[in-house]
């Protein structure tokens, strides 16, 4: 089926976020987040450029929102740990059975597991040295958009970063995904949701243009390969 892809589709929406997915299918969703994640988005780079850095001063405070199985979560420990570096990592996200299965699947990381809303952490007080999405912002409406980038400006401690990681739509992204795991529908990604809902996931997302139109003044839109976007904000 040919989709227009000149603008966000953001009438669908992926099939995970429904209240009646099947159980069976998210967690096996979950358990491959890890694979897809690792070779689409990079998690490496974000530790070398803007965790490992702050983490050689001292302590280091993460926050994941919308943290979902927490792949990234435990990449970032088991790096941090490899280097000799310590630091605390929360993995945030509002639906509770993302973090049920990932706290049940944290194998030694010692990541804390917080089922809440980016505004539950504001109104504690909670400081952060990191901040970091993925995958996340084209799942939000233009409101709740606006209300995590707002949150994670009163998150971040002075010195920190935001960094918001996402998809960049294109009919050559979507081509691409589509051509990529065709081979492995029937395999690796049987009984999940990645293909299906990578594909909507492509069809909600932004162009660097447009997430650059949506995002306050003061924060930094890049696309970067292979068909990425993020959205950036640093504290002096």
């Amino acid at each position: 089926m040919n989709h227009d892809l000149s603008v966000r589709d953001v009438r669908v929406r992926e099939l995970m976020d429904e209240a009646e997915a099947d159980l069976g299918m998210l967690e096996r969703t979950y358990e491959r987040f890890g694979i897809v994640n690792a070779l689409v988005s990079r998690p490496g780079l974000l530790y070398r450029r803007d965790i490992r850095p702050r983490a050689r001063r001292g302590p280091v405070r993460i926050l994941d929102i919308g943290a979902g199985g927490a792949d990234v979560c435990r990449l970032v420990a088991a790096r941090l740990r490899r280097d000799g570096l310590t630091g605390s990592i929360t993995a945030l996200d509002a639906d509770a059975r993302a973090i049920d299965w990932a706290a049940r699947h944290d194998r030694g990381a010692g990541i804390q597991y917080r089922h809440a809303l980016s505004s539950e952490l504001v109104a504690e007080g909670a400081q952060f040295d990191v901040i970091f999405s993925n995958h996340v912002l084209h799942h939000l409406g233009d409101g709740e958009l606006q209300g995590v980038l707002d949150d994670s400006r009163h998150l971040l401690a002075p010195g920190g970063i935001v960094v918001h990681r996402d998809i960049a739509r294109s009919p050559a992204a979507y081509a691409l995904f589509a051509a990529a795991t065709w081979p492995f529908a029937r395999t690796l990604f049987r009984g999940s949701f990645i293909r299906e809902d990578g594909l909507i996931s492509i069809r909600r997302s932004y162009t660097p243009r447009e997430l650059a139109a949506a995002v306050p003044e003061g924060w930094q839109v890049r696309g970067r390969l292979p068909a990425r976007l993020e959205a950036t904000w640093q504290k002096t």
